[in-house]
């Protein structure tokens, strides 16, 4: 199993719909097992961390008003790249760091995307 990020928007009935993703972007966010040695990992919360760790108890999912945050989270999370990275299953090498880079990627462009249209992001 993999991790996917998506955009969703809230209908007017209180329901989340998912947005399809554009064509040059990707919504690969990890392996499953990233939930515990990646984005919920031990280095992301002792850096604070709020939102990440959420996708140990399933989804992480950002409401429309808290994308910014998220989005602050990424940036944290890049600023520490290489210790984020460690967790991950050859995460020291450049093409694991890479990898852990890439994905982060792909969820700070979904950040953006929620952002335009006023929705929110889902890693799930």
């Amino acid at each position: 199993m993999t991790l996917s990020v998506d955009v969703f928007l809230v209908d007017e009935h209180g329901e989340s719909r998912v947005q399809d993703v554009p064509g040059g972007s990707s919504d690969m966010a990890g392996t499953e097992s990233w939930r515990e040695s990646v984005w919920g990992s031990p280095a992301v919360r002792s850096l604070g961390a709020r939102l990440f760790p959420r996708i140990l108890d399933g989804w992480l999912v950002a409401r429309p008003e808290e994308v910014v945050e998220l989005l602050d989270e990424c940036a944290l999370l890049r600023e520490n790249l290489v210790l984020i990275a460690r967790g991950a299953a050859d995460g020291t090498s450049p093409d694991g760091l890479r990898s852990v880079g890439d994905r982060l990627a792909n969820i700070e462009d979904a950040c953006h995307r929620a952002l335009a249209i006023g929705g929110g992001v889902l890693v799930w």
